[in-house]
């Protein structure tokens, strides 16, 4: 028995590793799509900025980690099988929006097939709600304030910038788009490396039998969890970049840096907060938010509505996996 506890730890480890990996060439768009459409980046130096910096992001600390890790469902709860099942199903859907070029979210996914696997596992009575209620709060308000944020921010900017001739803040807003997609990137890898390193760290407390202060994210998972998102991001999501990039809206350098400043900080403040979001929410919303302030026919809202419908399907759906691929991997194996 305690080898098998250890092989599935082991799995847990490598499955999740591959979770990150993926969550870093699925979201590649997140940081770069802005700076390579206003062409301020060639895409393999977007692409090698991101990667660094997402590792950066990564270890500036563990409170999104401690509400995916032990504020979704209790320690007690959160077994080996409950891990493997969420992992799984977060994958595979994550591999399907990859595969039709849907920005949907890595980090609802992993969160809602978690739900699944622990309502398989132990009811609804098992379920943290004060995580879950967090985990919407980010769901609903950060793509909000990322729309409501960039369109203040380019309203200003324009506002600041009126009498400057084009040609000149072009120039200007291209060497600072540099500096906010760095800030991105590196958000990004704070937030969203952090779900990794709460899931890795729920099997490891389940092994250990870690509970209250005990419970805490060793350095070789945040050094893991970091280097393997680095990785996906170097393999890079085009599909993704093509549709967040380009599809939404056109987009200049100082539209660019309007998106990525106002997205980047909402970001670096949900991150401080244990509030897990979604990148991809953030920056398609403020790309939008950009594009209304010209006028309303300048977002593509056909394109919007497609982005906003798999961020309410990722819910349900991955509800449902989580709790399907339970139940079939507990008959199999007969364990809990």
């Amino acid at each position: 028995m305690p080898d098998t506890a250890l092989f599935m730890l082991v799995l847990i480890v490598i499955i999740g590793l591959i979770f990150d990996f993926i969550n870093g060439f699925h979201d590649t768009a997140n940081a770069i799509a802005t700076s390579v459409a206003t062409r301020v980046l060639k895409p393999g130096t977007a692409v090698l900025m991101a990667a660094v910096l997402n590792v950066v992001g990564a270890l500036t600390g563990t409170a999104v980690a401690s509400t995916i890790g032990k504020g979704i469902v209790p320690p007690g709860v959160g077994t080996q099988l409950l891990v493997i099942a969420a992992l799984l199903a977060a994958i595979i859907w994550d591999l399907i929006t990859w595969r039709f070029g849907i920005p949907s979210s890595s980090s609802h996914a992993l969160i809602f097939s978690i739900v699944g696997a622990g309502v398989a596992a132990a009811g609804w009575q098992s379920i943290e709600f004060g995580g879950i209620s967090k985990t919407l709060q980010g769901l609903v308000f950060s793509p909000l304030l990322g729309f409501v944020g960039a369109l203040l921010v380019m309203l200003l900017l324009l506002w600041l910038f009126a009498r400057m001739r084009p040609q000149l803040v072009t120039r200007i807003f291209g060497r600072l788009q540099i500096l906010s997609a760095a800030w991105v990137a590196f958000s990004h890898g704070g937030n969203d490396a952090q779900k990794t390193m709460g899931i890795i760290t729920m099997a490891l407390a389940s092994y250990y039998g870690w509970t209250g202060s005990q419970w805490s994210v060793p350095l070789w998972v945040i050094l893991a969890a970091a280097t393997s998102m680095g990785l996906g991001t170097c393999i890079g999501g085009w599909r993704v970049v093509k549709t967040v990039g380009l599809k939404v809206v056109e987009l200049r350098p100082i539209n660019g840096f309007a998106v990525e400043t106002a997205a980047a900080a909402i970001i670096e403040i949900a991150s401080r907060l244990g509030i897990p979001v979604s990148t991809t929410h953030v920056l398609s919303s403020a790309i939008m938010g950009v594009g209304a302030t010209r006028r309303l026919s300048a977002v593509r809202w056909g394109v919007a509505g497609s982005i906003v419908i798999a961020w309410v399907v990722t819910l349900p759906v991955c509800i449902f996996l989580g709790w399907a691929i339970y139940f079939l991997l507990h008959a199999l194996t007969g364990m809990r």
